[in-house]
């Protein structure tokens, strides 16, 4: 792996964990407590970004003249492509999780949601820049190395496991690691990293909408019925 991709990983993870200093620093500024969390993370994931493209310049370039060469017709193409390829996977999933006495819905997302509605800039974390790192760190870096050594099926697995990790949600590991092997079969058939980008920020956006717009109970009643269906479609 070239030494910049460690230099990647390191500022991921110092970013992350950047909270640890920065939300104290935000209270003793006066940010009020509830804003908190929102404010520090758009504080550093507009620096993880801005510092990572910086290290990552002569991929990007590179990355660049693929996606001329692949064409925009054909990038929204398979974005659109992989949007419902997602949608598949996680719905699979979800099925086979339930059959297992898995629980449906994302805890994680829930703790996000509750961010956004005390401070909805939050949303352009959780729709663009989170998205963004995610697949340049794990597709690009991660699954992008591992591929030069190993099949597509050990590289994607790999990757995707270390992303469905990330997200803190043990239960629901099948999950996200079926999304990230999809992410990372848009990476190798288009052979840029934009497409599962903006694969995976159309995916992040779609869902924060629709839950941003929906009451906690509404979306109870529709985990119900969800878990209703799974029973009959069971029975």
């Amino acid at each position: 792996m070239p030494r910049r991709y460690w230099y990647v990983i390191l500022t991921y993870v110092i970013g992350l964990f950047s909270g640890i200093l920065g939300g104290p620093l935000l209270l003793l500024l006066g940010v009020p407590r509830q804003n908190i969390t929102a404010i520090w993370s758009i504080i550093a994931f507009s620096i993880m970004t801005i510092v990572i493209l910086s290290i990552l310049k002569p991929d990007m370039k590179r990355n660049k003249e693929r996606s001329s060469k692949l064409g925009v017709g054909k990038i929204i193409l398979w974005t659109v492509i992989g949007f419902f390829l997602v949608l598949f996977v996680q719905y699979a999933a979800a099925l086979i999780e339930m059959n297992l006495g898995i629980e449906p819905g994302s805890n994680n997302t829930s703790a996000l949601m509750e961010v956004a509605r005390a401070t909805p800039l939050f949303l352009i974390v959780t729709a663009i820049f989170a998205p963004v790192l995610e697949e340049i760190v794990f597709r690009k870096v991660i699954f992008g190395s591992i591929f030069k050594k190993y099949n597509f099926l050990i590289a994607a697995i790999i990757s995707a496991i270390a992303f469905g990790i990330l997200h803190q949600e043990p239960d629901h590991l099948l999950i996200y690691t079926s999304v990230g092997m999809v992410f990372a079969y848009l990476y190798v058939k288009t052979k840029t990293i934009l497409v599962p980008i903006l694969t995976h920020v159309s995916i992040n956006t779609f869902v924060f909408i629709i839950q941003y717009n929906v009451s906690p109970e509404d979306l109870e009643r529709m985990r119900e019925q969800i878990e209703q269906l799974q029973t009959i479609l069971g029975g």
